[in-house]
């Protein structure tokens, strides 16, 4: 049995992926408030930097609210004692779990040894999950990867990480050759587990069972348990879908009009204000052109695409609070 929250998941589960800088603190909140998934993962956070001078700063990734609960979060390294350290800060602060990001393609991450580099390395990536189990103690650990680096590798690297009996592991249905630019193929969800279901067959006796969340290309809750029944997967993880669709985790939500996604645009700037100063604004904008899309002009009243060339040249809160009452109050 998986450690932890896991263990008492209903399935298929739905989470809400680890995406740099989206899913902060700011946006978190904005998520558990609206529609809460039955997991929420915090964006990357390096253990390195943890420990090796950027700390203060640093730390303030890892904010969470008990609304959020269980949540998640995803720490990467290449170096097994820092993992450790950091999974024993994570269990002090407070988390329900710890996830190990060995899937992530940036480049600088990579030259860490980090990320997706790990797949090549998969010595190392048992290390690294024995080394976060010694330092989170009780708390479950898990891994988010993907089906190989430049190939389909999940049959020989998905028995690798289920060796070192993690509770959970998110597969994204891409390599990391093909980042996203090309469909996830949900297929390698399904052979994932296959494979789990297999190599623990052949456990005597262990009751263990890794959970294997599929993740990629997922649209709408409905998409959701239609890929988790056709592949088999525990659970589902969703990235770009909940892009300006805080809503997106409440099935009884129908409509959403342009004025209640301004009205949670607005007050989803003013927290990311208020909790991750020291992130760049320009960081907001990706959030601006997903909540402001899709309807025309009308009634006097811009068009998305007018309200959203607005909002695009906006660089205070003050700016984009003007800009989004001006438009309601036509």
């Amino acid at each position: 049995m998986p450690k932890g929250f896991w263990g008492k998941l209903n399935k298929p589960f739905f989470a809400l992926a680890p995406m740099a800088d989206v899913t902060d603190a700011a946006f978190r909140r904005i998520i558990a408030k609206y529609g809460k998934p039955d997991i929420i993962w915090t964006e990357f956070v390096s253990a390195d930097g943890l420990f090796l001078g950027g700390k203060g700063a640093i730390i303030k990734d890892l904010d969470f609210t008990d609304n959020e609960r269980p949540v998640v979060a995803q720490i990467f390294t290449s170096k097994p004692e820092m993992m450790k350290k950091a999974a024993k800060l994570v269990r002090e602060i407070g988390f329900d779990g710890i996830d190990i990001n060995m899937g992530c393609p940036d480049k600088s991450i990579e030259k860490q040894g980090a990320g997706a580099a790990l797949m090549k390395n998969p010595k190392l990536a048992v290390e690294l999950i024995k080394s976060a189990k010694e330092g989170a103690g009780d708390l479950p650990v898990s891994v988010k990867t993907r089906i190989g680096y430049n190939n389909d590798e999940l049959g020989s690297w998905l028995p690798i990480l289920l060796s070192a009996e993690p509770s959970a592991i998110t597969i994204h249905a891409r390599t990391r050759k093909q980042m996203s630019k090309e469909p996830a193929d949900w297929n390698f969800v399904k052979r994932a587990v296959e494979i789990r279901d297999k190599t623990e067959n052949t456990r005597a006796g262990d009751r263990h069972s890794t959970l294997i969340i599929g993740n990629g290309d997922v649209a709408d809750i409905k998409d959701a348990r239609k890929k988790a029944k056709e592949s088999g997967a525990d659970g589902v993880m969703f990235g770009r879908a909940v892009f300006g669709n805080p809503w997106l985790f409440d099935e009884n939500k129908k409509e959403i009009t342009p004025e209640e996604k301004l009205k949670v645009l607005l007050e989803h700037t003013k927290l990311f204000e208020e909790i991750t100063p020291r992130k760049n604004f320009s960081i907001m904008k990706k959030h601006f052109n997903a909540y402001v899309n899709g309807w025309p002009a009308s009634g006097g009243k811009s068009s998305a695409k007018e309200l959203r060339l607005k909002l695009m040249e906006a660089n205070t809160v003050g700016e984009v609070e003007k800009i989004i009452n001006d438009y309601l109050k036509r």
